[in-house]
């Protein structure tokens, strides 16, 4: 499996001074998500309700249709601009799960190889690592000298 092309290797240090704002950010993205759910919900209740006859103008809740659906849209769109601009454009990734499970894994170097930081919403700092092929059941907490070697190596063609 080929390495993963990374821009930047945090340290820890530089991985938890975002913690902070990571939380606030995947707090906001919660939020929207559960809003996401809750308007869907509503579109299936208006399902069961109308079936396909909502979609008709003179339904009287054809109007709450098109507003569920332009929320919908809306949400949708701040929840990608978050990730897009807060996470993603800061060289996080998103693990599998990562959005449902708010996870998001810091690039690193460990011993001339690409590794993960990993970090779960709720956690003060960023306490675990993980191979990049390992995942969240790979986990393996972040010691003094893992944390002293990581983010510091160059690697071939950085």
């Amino acid at each position: 499996m080929p390495e993963p092309v990374h821009s930047h290797a945090f340290t820890t240090a530089e991985a938890n001074q975002l913690v902070p704002e990571m939380e606030k950010v995947m707090a906001e993205v919660e939020r929207l998500r559960r809003k996401l759910e809750e308007v869907g919900e509503q579109l299936q209740i208006l399902d069961a309700l109308w079936g396909s006859k909502v979609l008709e103008e003179a339904n009287p809740d054809h109007a709450e249709l098109l507003q569920h659906r332009s929320d919908i849209d809306e949400m949708t769109k701040l929840i990608q601009d978050l990730v897009d601009n807060e996470i993603l454009a800061r060289g996080i990734r998103f693990p599998v799960g990562g959005l449902e499970h708010g996870l998001l894994d810091f690039p690193t170097t460990l011993d001339g190889r690409w590794v993960y930081l990993c970090w779960m919403r709720g956690e003060p700092t960023v306490e675990h690592w993980h191979e990049i092929i390992g995942g969240f059941a790979g986990r393996k907490p972040v010691t003094d000298e893992d944390s002293r070697r990581m983010g510091l190596e160059p690697l071939d063609g950085d």
